[in-house]
């Protein structure tokens, strides 16, 4: 299923794949593009097994040469394991935390020049002269090296593995419609997958400065409106990880 998120003056947010590839048997993720003019970006792209699903979809939005660049939130197979095909019919540069640019290669990656390592400090993407894209750091959520990106024309931030949830699970559909009745989808994962409430109190006081319509995971629902705004307060407030030891 690809849903069209926000569609206002050349500037679209696509969600590409919503977990219904039959071959993602355990770990279904959700894969994200951007189309700014003629200029596009995909997020988490995912597992070879989702290409030809995901080449069909983005097809109905753009051409393969306007794909520019590729946003990697963390460096696990469920991001990454497709980017080989990706790269032979695209050149789009490849966008990750410097701390993993050199496991990347291992995904079979021939054009390690393609790879730009993101710095810890860096704030923003430029994919040209009138698209960029705000980088946020999520680092030890769960992995040591994420980044969440968020656009600011459509308001959505992309979260990667925050705000993760297997499907099906609970009644929703695309977007999470009771919070309460959902916390048992993405409280297990949360507890055990996300470092320490520090890490979690950090990424809620650095998202504060956003004006977020739509938070968008790799995985599962999406939230807005008050569902999104409890999710925030319930993350602050949870304790995980290393807390729990």
């Amino acid at each position: 299923m690809d849903t069209v998120l926000y569609d206002k003056a050349n500037h679209k947010y696509v969600l590409l794949g919503f977990a219904d590839s039959p071959d993602e048997k355990s770990v279904p993720s959700n894969q994200y593009m951007i189309v700014h003019n003629d200029t596009t970006v995909l997020m988490d792209p995912g597992g070879f097994t989702l290409f030809p699903v995901l080449v069909a979809r983005v097809l109905k939005y753009t051409k393969m040469e306007n794909i520019k660049a590729i946003l990697l939130s963390h460096q696990d197979p469920d991001v990454n394991g497709g980017l080989s095909v990706w790269e032979k019919v695209t050149s789009a540069k490849i966008y990750i935390s410097k701390i993993w640019v050199r496991f990347i290669p291992h995904y079979e990656i021939r054009n390690t020049k393609n790879i730009i390592g993101i710095n810890d400090g860096d704030t923003e993407i430029i994919i040209n002269d009138d698209f960029k894209i705000t980088v946020i750091p999520a680092h030890f959520l769960h992995s040591p090296g994420q980044f969440n990106y968020y656009d600011s024309a459509s308001k959505i931030l992309f979260t990667g593995d925050i705000g993760a949830s297997v499907l099906p699970c609970s009644g929703n559909s695309l977007f999470i419609e009771d919070f309460e009745e959902f916390l048992p989808c993405i409280e297990p994962f949360h507890t055990r997958y996300m470092s320490c409430n520090k890490a979690l109190r950090k990424w809620v006081k650095d998202i504060e400065a956003y004006d977020i319509d739509i938070i968008a995971p790799q995985h599962g629902y999406l939230m807005r409106g008050e569902v999104k705004e409890q999710f925030i307060q319930w993350l602050y407030d949870l304790k995980c990880g290393v807390d729990l030891i």
